[in-house]
This record gives C-alpha cells, structure tokens and sequence, in this order.
C-alpha cells in the first residue's frame, strides 16, 4: 500500500513549491517524458528508501464559487480523510494569520500524524521569528525553504518515520490486478456490476490490510483476477459535489495497487481535464491502460466514422503516449464488456513480456545502422548493443552506447515506436535507456 503525504495551508505560503521540491528530487533520477507533467497536484517521491506518494491539496480544487474559508476546510479536510501525513505549511515571513489558526483547529481534530512546517526560512536567521508559531498548538515547527532546500533533510526524516511499513496485501501472487478508474459517473460501478452481476458468491472478498482498497477475486469465464476496488466508491458521498474532489484520491490507491487501469470515459460529456489527470496519474505509476468510452449507446446520430474520429482525438491529447486499446461500451446494456476484460488481460501479459536479446539485435541493430542517432558537435554516436532488463515494472530495454548522453527524445520516441511496431506492448508504457559501454 502507498503512503499519500498531503500538505495544506492557505493560498501563497508555497504550497506548490514544497511540492516540487519534494518530487523533483525524483525527477532527476527518472526521465519526465515531454508531455506528461500535465497534472502539477500529484507526484512520487522517495527519501532514504522509503517510497511515498504527494499531493497539493490546493491544486484539487477549482470551485471558484466558494468564499476562501470554505475552499481551504474542504482542503484540509481531504487530507485528514485521505492522507497518511499532512504537512501543515506556514510563511515565516508573513508571521500567523486567522487563517493559520482555523486550519490549526481543524487539524486538531484527527489523529493523524501532522507537521507544522515553517516555509520560506531562506536563511538561518527566521529561526527567531518561527518561534511565534508554538501559539498554533501543533508542536515544534520545522523550519525550511522550498525555493532553497534549506531544512527539508531534517524535515524528510521526520516525515519518513511516520510512514506505515509497506504490507503486501493478502492476494494469491502472479494474478493481474485490475483497477477501475475514472471521473465520478462516468459509470464505474456500472461496469464493475456487470462484471460481478448476480452471481456475488463467486466473487471472493478479500479486504485489504487497510481501509482503502478491496480486492474482489473475479473467477468465472474463463478470466481470473482480482478487481481492485476502493473502498470509498461504492457508497455515495455525503456531497455531491465533494465527490469529484475525494475520487482522484481515491483513484490514486486503486491505481497505485493494481497492474492495469481500466480508464472509464463518460460518452455524453466528451474528455475533460480530469480524465488527462488521471491517465498522467497511471503513467506516473507506470501502469497499463485500457480506455473505455462508456454510454456509447446513448449519443445520437452517430455515423460510420464517429467512432475513429473520437478515437484519433482520444490519442491526440493523450500523446505521447497513443498505443494502447480504446473499446466503445455500454456497461448498462453489457454491450463489448467482455472485451473490456480480454483487453486488459492482453496488455497484461504485454506488461510481462520477455524479448530475448538476440531477436531484439537482430532486428533493432540493422534499423540503427541505417538510421543512426543524429551526430551532436561532430561527433557520432554507436549504439552497439540492446537487452531487456529481467524483473521491472514495465518492459525496460538498455542501450549501450559510446556517447549515450548525447540521444535525444525524438531519436528515443523512433526506437520506441520501432520496438512497438515489431512486438506487440500495446496498453503498457515502456522504458529505454541509454549507458555507457
């Protein structure tokens, strides 16, 4: 199980800065492919081997209409519901406000580990000054500035000691886990009842070690799997409209738990930013994807070419990442459901597959001769040799090259496409990378 960090605070204390600085330090290691930094609310960070998911609670949340109080209760609130830490941030150098002190109430109220983290301390200096914000109740404040890093060492193991221990979650190994995701209504349960219809007792419930997610083994037709399901979207929220705030959340455990997300779009109301947020967030996760264009049956007037053009525009604001099933269904009229499953157990075994070193050679090196990596400042660049790495996440092939730091992203998009149109990895992200021979 992911541990989810949320940190909250009034507008202007530098939320989102802390935020970067908490999971760039992670983007360094790992490539950011152009494209996918769509959402700036959600990242993966790591500190002395621990592994722990971010969230900036302030860029949830878009309701305008709401007065400020309320926008930042609703913050705050997210957090202590859905988080496993929360970082409480401050402005040394504005000193506390009203503000300061309503969240400081609400924070009081649960018993979850929290933070009070004293930003903008450029220098050693504000270490007088933070000295005020004892009066908020919430225990020693840690000094740190997000624009320099000064104090988040310190302040990174403090939070890493709260952090639960990973628990592998009780289910048989070697079976896909599958997760259904997507924007409130856009018919998840439907789906995961059609699935599941009458027959409930073939279904097994095994209820994570934690609260948040169930996995239902799925046995019948054929397909065995287990559904992850959070177990926060099947009852309705007390708020219709917090709905859409707690089910990215919510979203974020079922992807991080599962093999392949089965990413639902509502038909009726076309693709909406929310739905990109998602697909980045199981791109993040480097998880498969199979996209399912729900209510299909209730557009009018559709013709022939209705289908290909929703689906080119589909993988248009996708990009770039395009290779993987999109399947129009109607999970209310069970119309293409089980082609949903057979796809997904698809880009699962694509997930897992091996390429031996000697096919992927004998095919990639001539295509490299013929069309080398464009020479950089005079000097050509050979890449000599190719392999998959055995056991990853997602299928990952090494490059040996003399002057790998000189390759650049269109030359790794073409290898890419090369390795794709070759084998089939439809549905599953993959990884290359360049070393030195």
């Amino acid at each position: 199980m992911g541990n989810i960090v949320a940190i909250v605070g009034r507008p202007n204390v530098g939320k989102s800065t802390l935020f970067n600085r908490l999971t760039q330090t992670r983007r360094a290691i790992v490539n950011e492919t152009a494209g996918t930094t769509r959402d700036r609310q959600y990242g993966k960070s790591e500190w002395s081997g621990h592994e722990f998911s971010v969230i900036d609670t302030g860029g949830w949340v878009n309701n305008s209409s709401d007065t400020f109080e309320q926008e930042i209760k609703r913050q705050v609130q997210l957090a202590i519901n859905e988080a496993d830490v929360i970082l409480f941030l401050v402005d040394v150098q504005c000193g506390i406000t009203d503000l300061d002190f309503e969240v400081a109430q609400l924070l009081k109220k649960t018993n979850k580990p929290v933070i009070l983290v004293t930003n903008k301390s450029d220098t050693f200096e504000w270490q007088y000054q933070a000295a005020e914000f004892y009066k908020l109740g919430m225990g020693d404040p840690f000094l740190v500035s997000s624009i320099n890093g000064l104090g988040t060492g310190d302040l990174l193991d403090k939070l890493v000691s709260f952090l639960k221990p990973q628990v592998e979650e009780d289910t048989e190994e070697n079976l896909p886990r599958f997760a259904i995701v997507g924007r409130p209504n856009a018919g998840k349960s439907s789906l995961v009842n059609s699935f599941l219809d009458e027959e409930r007792n073939i279904v097994t419930e095994i209820p994570g070690t934690t609260r948040d997610s169930i996995y239902t083994r799925f046995n019948k037709f054929g397909f065995d799997f287990y559904l992850v399901d959070t177990a926060g979207i099947r009852k309705k929220a007390k708020v219709e409209e917090d709905l859409e705030y707690y089910s990215i959340v919510r979203s974020i455990r079922a992807i991080e738990n599962s093999d392949v997300c089965i990413l639902m779009i509502d038909a009726t109301r076309g693709l909406e930013s929310q739905d990109l947020n998602i697909f980045s967030i199981t791109q993040k996760n480097k998880k498969g994807i199979v996209v399912c264009v729900n209510k299909w049956d209730l557009i009018e007037n559709k013709d022939p070419n209705s289908t290909k053009k929703l689906e080119a525009y589909i993988r248009e604001r996708m990009s770039p990442f395009t290779d993987f099933p999109i399947i129009f269904i109607s999970a209310l009229t069970r119309q293409r459901i089980f082609k949903v499953l057979e796809s997904a157990v698809k880009v699962y075994e694509n997930k897992n597959k091996k390429i031996s070193t000697a096919r992927l050679n004998e095919y990639l090196l001539p295509l490299i001769q013929n069309f080398p990596p464009p020479a950089l400042k005079g000097k050509y660049i050979k890449i000599k040799y190719v392999t998959q790495l055995p056991d990853t996440q997602v299928p990952t092939f090494i490059f040996f090259a003399n002057l790998p730091q000189y390759i650049k992203e269109p030359y790794r998009r073409f290898l890419e496409n090369k390795i794709r149109s070759q084998w089939n990895f439809t549905g599953t992200p993959i990884q290359l990378f360049f070393r030195k021979k």
